[in-house]
């Protein structure tokens, strides 16, 4: 029988590497739509599916509370990164279940395909509901699902401008800041040597019309843009799929990415990629707007 006077509440974990407002977005939906007295993020100390992650747990702990901050009944709990571990999240129900009643557990609607691999998921599956946040391309299987509930979280792209530097996917600026700091430090190649292989691997790879544009005085999201053609769709994936095949390797971290058929736009940090068929390029004419940009900041 659950304890009436303990404080009902939602879990939202993850990586968070590194949070953004896609994620800010989840929590004040949460807010909004959930009959709870708190919501706690708690970012992992490892993420059991994945091998390695761009920041240490302490710094992404700190990330999050810099989102967050201000945010009415949120608390951000370090029980995860404290571990020293990667944490199950059923021994993290648990856990808060000790001083409060779990009620939600709050997911993205791309961890519903690998849900039931969870360790403990028919447990989990008996003592909460699963709050899903929905994501652009990711559908909502929830055939497994005990007790659920949706989040249209899907953040909308109405403008070309938007979408097309969609990448950075609007980090905080303090933590967009660290971010890059972070970035700068896990990887030992200067700026110029790590365009310089981006360049390399899009001209081995049959791209065309590659430019490189310098921004570091420029009021922008990145310090440097590379645009390059690829001769269809299929070219456009394949192109992408090469640089993070070569690049990662040599410690470069993809924070973001936006891919469709006729584009792909790659954030690096500091450096943004934009792959793209040459009809969506000069449809939208992104060297133009970058060209103005550089003649600004030499004013």
């Amino acid at each position: 029988m659950v304890n009436q006077h303990k404080p009902i509440v939602a879990i939202f974990g993850g990586s968070f590497d590194p949070p953004h407002k896609g994620h800010q977005a989840v929590v004040l939906k949460a807010l909004e739509e959930l009959e709870i007295d708190k919501l706690l993020v708690v970012p992992a100390y490892l993420n059991p599916f994945k091998h390695q992650a761009l920041a240490t747990a302490d710094k992404r702990l700190e990330w999050c509370r810099l989102l967050c901050d201000g945010l009415p009944k949120v608390s951000v709990e370090a029980f995860e990164t404290a571990a020293g571990r990667s944490v199950r999240t059923v021994e993290t129900v648990r856990h808060f279940n000790r001083s409060h009643h779990v009620k939600y557990l709050v997911i993205g609607s791309d961890n519903l395909s690998t849900l039931t691999q969870w360790y403990a998921f028919e447990w989990l599956n008996q003592h909460i509901t699963w709050v899903i946040a929905t994501r652009e391309m990711y559908p909502l299987a929830t055939d497994e699902l005990r007790s659920w509930t949706i989040l249209e979280v899907d953040l909308p792209v109405s403008s070309t401008h938007i979408r097309a530097h969609a990448a950075l996917q609007h980090i905080d600026t303090k933590i967009q800041q660290s971010v890059y700091r972070t970035l700068k430090e896990n990887n030992n190649m200067t700026t110029e040597e790590r365009i310089e292989n981006i360049v390399k691997i899009l001209d081995e790879k049959k791209a065309e019309e590659i430019e490189v544009f310098h921004l570091e005085e420029a009021d922008y999201i990145a310090d440097h843009v590379i645009i390059a053609n690829s001769l269809n769709g299929k070219h456009t994936v394949a192109l992408f799929d090469h640089l993070k095949k070569d690049l990662k390797p040599r410690g470069e971290t993809f924070l973001a990415t936006d891919i469709s058929d006729e584009w792909v736009v790659a954030d690096l940090g500091d450096i943004l990629i934009h792959i793209m068929v040459p009809e969506y390029r000069q449809r939208y004419s992104l060297e133009s707007f970058l060209t103005e940009l550089v003649e600004k900041q030499k004013k």
